[in-house]
């Protein structure tokens, strides 16, 4: 089996010999597991994952399971993330590795089996290559997923708890957690989950770090993430470093991605859907970037503009991992957000910058976004995510960008790409 070149992804021995000989790391469990360095896999060449078929994640997915067990499973996986210092054996588990975790095996059963027949997790294209790559679900995410197709019924599925007052206490919980200076414990093992580069951190060294949560919106050396077409006045980039699609009209986003029935820029920025500021994005134009926990987590201004009022909505903490996007849950209009307004520098329109948070997402912080009044140049800090993985939706007034050609292609296959802060997404056409 090939595993998938990124620059700047090394791959472990370990997770290499778990890839090829998984039955291997079956023996000596308990007697190998404190030993074992983390092992998680990242993403894999689109040909390593052609023996089994792509996970389509439906109600039926786990029969053996009841609503109560998998709740149990996410909050002692939480729980479990502030004395286990490996991240591999709490949140960011792999299905194929739960020999690792008995506890989680036995209060989960079938998962395992469920990673054995089936890939869990979602394609993405590489942009700098074209490639197709497979990257995986983390099991906290799997477990939220699953617990979407409860959060309808409004039922208390532990302890007096539903669906949505659950994932909102996890996430807090989750956050608290990870602000605590023994948290630093976890970095090491979440550098190597996920090979993160350090060579381009301003600060490469963890112990510096006050906390995990300090580690995880970790700032970048200057010059790390150069504004692609910075001399053009029209150019438009990437807000974060991301997995991206992009919609020239809301209605393709619908036809193509998001498939929540209340999709719409009214439910996404909470207006009135014939008040003046829904009229001004009517027409608009649509980008997702997507940040995984492994993602530099600080975004960027896409634009030259000046910086607007902030919005916060509050609401849910579901996952966004495109198999909820996918579907008919109405994730990105029902979570937790905040909205910042930009006004573009090259057509005087409005720019809607929305910070969506998610599952195990501690808070969105803004920093020069909080400064209204200021110009903000492209690839000028706006903000960061605390803790998890989360989405930035950005939606550009009618006229204000057309989408380079590559990104529109992949977006219409349904495929995100992986893109970087700074790299150009698009160019506002002449007047």
């Amino acid at each position: 089996m090939a595993l998938c070149t990124i620059p700047g992804l090394a791959w472990p021995a370990s997770l290499k010999e778990a890839l090829i000989h998984p039955t291997r790391h079956r023996a000596s469990r308990d007697e190998q597991r404190s030993n074992e360095p983390p092992i998680m896999v990242t993403a894999l060449k689109a040909e390593d994952v052609a023996d089994k078929p792509l996970e389509k994640i439906e109600p039926g997915g786990l029969p053996d399971v009841e609503p109560g067990q998998l709740a149990k499973a996410l909050e002692e996986l939480v729980e479990r993330s502030a004395s286990d210092w490996d991240v591999s054996h709490t949140t960011h588990a792999h299905p194929m590795t739960l020999y690792r975790i008995p506890w989680l095996d036995k209060l989960v059963p079938g998962l395992e089996k469920l990673a054995a027949k089936y890939h869990i997790g979602n394609f993405v294209v590489v942009r700098d290559t074209g490639a197709l790559i497979f990257e995986s679900m983390p099991i906290y995410a799997r477990i939220g997923m699953h617990l979407l197709f409860y959060g309808d019924m409004q039922i208390d599925i532990l302890k007096n708890k539903t669906v949505g007052r659950l994932l909102k206490d996890v996430s807090v919980k989750q956050g608290k957690i990870y602000d605590s200076p023994k948290s630093i414990q976890s970095i090491p093992s979440f550098i190597a989950t996920y090979a993160i580069r350090l060579d381009e951190l301003l600060e490469p060294n963890f112990q510096a770090y006050k906390c995990f949560n300090d580690f995880f919106f970790r700032k970048l050396k200057p010059g790390a993430r150069p504004v692609q077409n910075a001399e053009d006045p029209r150019g438009i980039c990437s807000a974060a470093d991301c997995r991206l699609v992009v919609y020239q009209t809301v209605d393709l986003s619908r036809k193509f991605w998001v498939k929540g029935a209340n999709f719409d820029i009214p439910h996404l920025l909470q207006v009135p859907s014939d008040s003046p500021l829904a009229k001004e994005f009517d027409g608009g134009s649509v980008a997702i970037f997507r940040l995984a926990p492994q993602d530099y987590h600080r975004f960027h201004s896409p634009i030259d503009g000046t910086v607007g009022d902030i919005t916060n909505i509050d609401g849910q903490y579901y996952t966004v991992n495109p198999q909820a996007i996918n579907q008919d849950f109405d994730v990105l209009t029902s979570n937790v957000r905040s909205v910042l307004y930009l006004t573009h520098t090259a057509t005087k329109k409005r720019v809607a910058f929305v910070a969506v948070g998610a599952l195990l997402v501690g808070s969105v912080r803004w920093t020069k976004g909080a400064e209204k009044g200021q110009t903000v140049q492209r690839g000028e800090e706006l903000g960061y995510f605390a803790y998890g993985g989360s989405t930035v939706v950005m939606v550009l007034s009618k006229g204000c960008i057309v989408f380079d050609e590559d990104l529109v292609k992949n977006s219409d296959k349904a495929l995100e790409t992986l893109v970087k802060v700074g790299s150009s997404i698009g160019k506002t056409p002449p007047s």
